[in-house]
């Protein structure tokens, strides 16, 4: 599991404060959103010492997969190609040149997979949360002030204006209120989260494009979980 840490400073010096009702509804229905809308098209950005990682391409919140290209600078270039993800495991496809975009069907051939780490690799722990960003059901409005989510500020993203949220404590995890900030419209979309993993300094970000979701189509031979 990977372990959350605080991510940085606020874009508004007002916060942080209690959650209002309005507020506590639209933080209980973002990851809700994202199951509605099926999937979300996403760049997830992770730092690294040896050379950042980032992945363009889609998350499917019903089928718990994602799939898309992954770059990265220095010596973490070497890992380029096509990324598929599951809850357990991660499937890469090496490219020296990868594409802007993956392709809609992932090639049947050339495919190496491998065990998704619970800890100690900031890639998977990013992979992890990218699939954790949807649930089929809206979280307890109610229960979030209690457990600890606040708001803490206000910022646009993208042309959008948004509300910064920090999230309550994991169920497993007391003290832990405040470790992941959520960037919510009035409507409750997820425009973006930023978290620090156990194992690096600076935090991993999650965006959600205006790109249009592509379904994800499961690399050959694999059956995510439904």
């Amino acid at each position: 599991m990977a372990v959350f840490l605080l991510a940085g400073g606020a874009p508004d010096p007002s916060g942080p404060r209690a959650l209002t009702e309005d507020e506590a509804n639209r933080l209980a229905v973002t990851r809700f959103r994202n199951y509605e809308a099926r999937g979300r098209a996403v760049t997830i950005t992770v730092p690294g010492a040896a050379g950042g990682l980032t992945v363009t391409g889609s998350v499917d919140y019903r089928g718990k997969v994602g799939y898309g290209v992954v770059r990265g600078t220095g010596r973490a270039a070497s890992g380029d190609g096509l990324i598929q993800w599951t809850a357990t495991s991660v499937y890469v496809h090496p490219l020296a040149n990868p594409p802007a975009h993956a392709p809609a069907s992932p090639p049947r051939s050339g495919w190496y997979d491998r065990p998704l780490q619970a800890s100690g690799s900031a890639l998977d722990s990013a992979l992890a949360i990218a699939l954790k960003l949807g649930s089929d059901r809206p979280d307890n409005a109610e229960l979030l002030p209690q457990n600890g989510a606040a708001w803490w500020g206000r910022d646009r993203v993208d042309g959008h204006r948004v509300d910064v949220m920090t999230g309550p404590s994991a169920p497993d995890r007391s003290g832990t209120a405040g470790n992941v900030r959520y960037w919510v419209g009035p409507d409750g979309t997820m425009y973006r989260v930023r978290v620090r993993v156990d194992s690096e300094e600076r935090p991993v970000v999650i965006a959600f494009d205006d790109r249009k979701y592509v379904p994800v189509e499961p690399v050959p031979g694999v059956t995510p979980a439904r």
